[in-house]
């Protein structure tokens, strides 16, 4: 490895542009780890997170297979130098971590480590985690350590940038627990404001009718009439506050746009790598761009989060006088056909049915181990 000016910085710049692309905290954790143990060149790193007890809420390693960190066992709590490091603001440089007087010996499973690098991780005063470094690849000199002083240098730099982009993250998720709070509590309120007093209406018609029905069935008949309009209006009160929920961004920058912000974002916030292309795509009708949104946001959520996906393609494209939207990923896949029979949809049959609505058509290809793509073509307006 170079260690001049040039490719340390190099490495650097490129550890930080790994970091800010990440927003949920587990992603920012993996991507530091991955990020010192590749810029210092080490054979293994790891980064805690401390909990209210002295020990690690989160433990993430690199350099260690699965199958290793599976034998290993549970997570470190009280392990000596690691747990020192959550209560000392000072880094530690050591030749054999194995002679330090806090070592307290690791699990069988536990990989061998000599040299070590630690660092603290922190918010202002506050420790919000500690990096680990293990085994500098590199020749040792004579009862010392292989880690350097320039390189507690540059796991400084590294560290102090950990701490914005793991304090960024942990604000982007608390953000978006509070909106999707707000957005709940909006929602049950106009629910129960709109439709509430219908059902109240409702029930009182349907006892006066049931009371009416053998002294008066020309009047029972009437009040049934009302409970059916009645039912209508709380139908129709309902469909608009669902209604309400077409994101704004699609009223005030269109499909295209709202889509390419939205892909953006899950691609900073997942490992795989997602990606927007348009071609030629015209502003639609309300309902088809809602329904092409929905059906794109569901298509990405099953190949983010079910089909173990590296790559996810999204594109947006003119046919005819419609347009097609198209999903594509490497995934796991499934079979179709067999899908279906068990009824496990993947949520295939509310795409369906949002296609359906406004009269589009849509295709799913996929087999085990082939990766999935969903196309839903629409009409034009």
């Amino acid at each position: 490895m170079s260690h001049g000016p040039r490719s340390g910085l190099l490495a650097v710049s490129t550890a930080l542009l790994a970091m800010s692309r990440h927003l949920e905290v587990r992603d920012v954790l993996k991507t530091i780890v991955a990020s010192a143990r590749e810029l210092l060149d080490a054979q293994y790193a790891a980064l805690g997170v401390p909990d209210d007890h002295g020990g690690f809420a989160q433990f993430v390693v690199d350099g260690v297979s699965d199958a290793q960190w599976k034998a290993i066992g549970p997570l470190p709590r009280q392990h000596g130098i690691l747990a020192a490091m959550l209560h000392q603001a000072r880094p530690e440089r050591l030749a054999d971590v194995r002679e330090d007087p806090r070592f307290e010996g690791w699990p069988a499973a536990h990989p061998d480590m000599s040299d070590f690098l630690g660092l603290p991780i922190r918010d202002g005063d506050e420790i919000i985690g500690a990096l680990f470094l293990a085994n500098k690849n590199c020749v040792k000199p004579q009862g010392g350590c292989g880690f350097t002083e320039d390189d507690e240098e540059l796991l400084g730099i590294l560290a102090q940038h950990a701490a914005i982009a793991l304090t960024n993250a942990r604000l982007y998720e608390r953000s978006r627990e509070l909106t999707i709070a707000e957005e709940r509590s909006r929602l049950a309120h106009e629910l129960h404001d709109a439709v509430s007093q219908k059902l109240f209406s409702l029930r009182l018609t349907a006892q006066a009718a049931a009371a009416l029905v053998d002294r008066d069935p020309d009047r029972a008949k009437g009040e049934l009439q009302q409970v059916a309009a009645l039912a209508a209006e709380a139908a129709d009160e309902l469909r608009a506050a669902v209604v309400e929920l077409r994101p704004a961004a699609l009223d005030e920058d269109g499909l295209v746009a709202t889509l390419r912000t939205q892909i953006q974002v899950l691609d900073r916030a997942h490992s795989a790598r997602v990606t927007f292309d348009s071609c030629g795509v015209r502003a639609l009708p309300a309902a088809q761009e809602e329904a092409m949104l929905r059906v794109a946001q569901e298509a990405l959520h099953n190949a983010l989060r079910h089909s173990g996906a590296a790559r996810v393609d999204v594109t947006v494209e003119k046919r005819g006088p419609g347009a097609v939207l198209r999903v594509t990923d490497d995934g796991s896949g499934f079979e179709p056909r067999a899908t279906r029979r068990a009824g496990r949809h993947l949520g295939l049959v509310s795409m369906r049915d949002r296609t359906n609505g406004v009269g589009g058509e849509l295709t799913v290809e996929s087999a085990p181990g082939k990766g999935t793509t969903i196309e839903m073509e629409v009409p034009g307006g």
